[in-house]
């Protein structure tokens, strides 16, 4: 009985010490501001997340090796692949490799 008490113990620690605001280890989910707009990474399961890259005309951010975001001079980039311009209130959610757009 007491060998199962520690690792419950211990799995319990690792999901609450690494679910905040901004990383969600459990629900997979990593949130950011980047270059001014929020942007919401799904699918990635990681204890500590990198925070954006300022640029001198925006940012990037890569909180997984299957995710890049860069907003240069409010353009987005995924991955390679260009959305077009933000509006000032954009949020940019990619989920499993799909790029939504919400406006607020």
């Amino acid at each position: 009985m007491r060998l199962c008490f520690v690792p419950a113990v211990m799995l319990t620690a690792l999901f609450v010490g690494g679910c905040s605001r901004s990383n969600n280890l459990l629900l997979g989910r990593v949130e950011a501001v980047v270059a001014g707009h929020t942007v919401v990474v799904t699918d990635c399961y990681r204890t500590e997340v990198p925070a954006p890259v300022s640029e001198a005309t925006g940012a990037t951010f890569t909180p997984c090796r299957d995710a890049a975001v860069a907003i240069r001079n409010d353009e987005l980039t995924v991955n390679g692949t260009a959305y077009g311009r933000l509006s000032a209130d954009a949020r940019v959610i990619v989920d499993h490799g799909r790029v939504s757009i919400e406006k607020r």
